[in-house]
């Protein structure tokens, strides 16, 4: 059984949801990274999902699309959030970490180098925005060849049979995007969602994570009474940039969130 399926099963017999954040690596800058993560776990985070920059974010919205400008104004690459990785492995071993973002980094590496270095880094998961499961086998098959779970996203609009066959592929965990549109666009439907999982559920025994739209306590927790994981980012990656020229404020702001959404999500 991987990290993330173990967590999840945990979380399951405690009577509690995961929560999931997600920060881009090197914003604002690379020394910031490994510290947050830590005190993001501290905080009440189960599951880490870290962007990996990437010049052209075209699922992301304007707040994670800076993020990965910020990053790579330092030069972050995929190889140096993999040290970032085996950086936090060395206090942390339970808490599953899983890489979001595009292709091309990791088609530059090569599927076999970037599979091994992953696992020796401490990855536990993989989600390739990009990539829609029937252009995935070959990938598919080498990161799962290297014990790491392969994640996909499903959508408002996707239909039945492919939320199937989305499914079939995939492991770890399936994220459902919330909402129409990129990421930090408009608010959730909370009513909407729950229709949608319960489809999603007719096809799966896999945890359902929830994602975009996701702003505070409140949506936290009423997103955690539908899904087995809630997933947040653009209001992290905002609470970031708006202290970026500060940065021992960022843990702070950051983690003030986190708490703020695992305690209405426990309540």
């Amino acid at each position: 059984m991987s990290r993330i399926n173990s967590y999840f099963s945990r979380l399951k017999a405690e009577g509690k949801k995961a929560l999931i954040p997600y920060v881009t690596a090197g914003d604002p800058n690379p020394s910031v990274t490994v510290p947050l993560l830590h005190a993001m776990v501290d905080a009440g985070a189960d599951i880490i999902e870290l962007g990996v920059p990437f010049s052209d974010p075209m699922a992301d919205g304007p707040v994670i699309q800076l993020a990965c400008e910020r990053a790579l104004s330092h030069n972050v690459r995929l190889l140096d959030v993999l040290d970032m990785v085996k950086a936090f492995r060395a206090e942390n071993t339970t808490t599953p970490i899983v890489l979001m973002g595009y292709l091309n980094p990791i088609e530059v590496l090569g599927y076999e180098r970037f599979a091994q270095l992953a696992k020796e880094a401490g990855v536990d998961g993989v989600l390739t925005v990009d990539l829609p499961p029937e252009e995935s086998v070959e990938f598919a098959g080498v990161m799962k060849a290297n014990a790491l779970d392969v994640i996909y996203l499903l959508a408002p609009t996707t239909q039945e049979d492919r939320i199937e066959s989305v499914c079939e592929y995939g492991s770890g965990y399936v994220y459902y995007v919330s909402v129409k549109g990129v990421t930090g666009s408009s608010a959730l439907d909370v009513d909407e969602v729950k229709g949608k999982l319960d489809i999603v559920r007719r096809h799966t025994d896999m945890p359902v994570g929830v994602g975009f739209g996701i702003r505070d306590g409140k949506t936290a927790a009423a997103v955690a009474t539908i899904a087995d994981g809630v997933i947040v980012g653009s209001v992290l990656v905002n609470a970031i940039a708006e202290n970026a020229d500060n940065p021992k404020q960022i843990s702070a702001k950051v983690t003030g969130i986190i708490a703020d959404m695992r305690h209405a999500m426990d309540a």
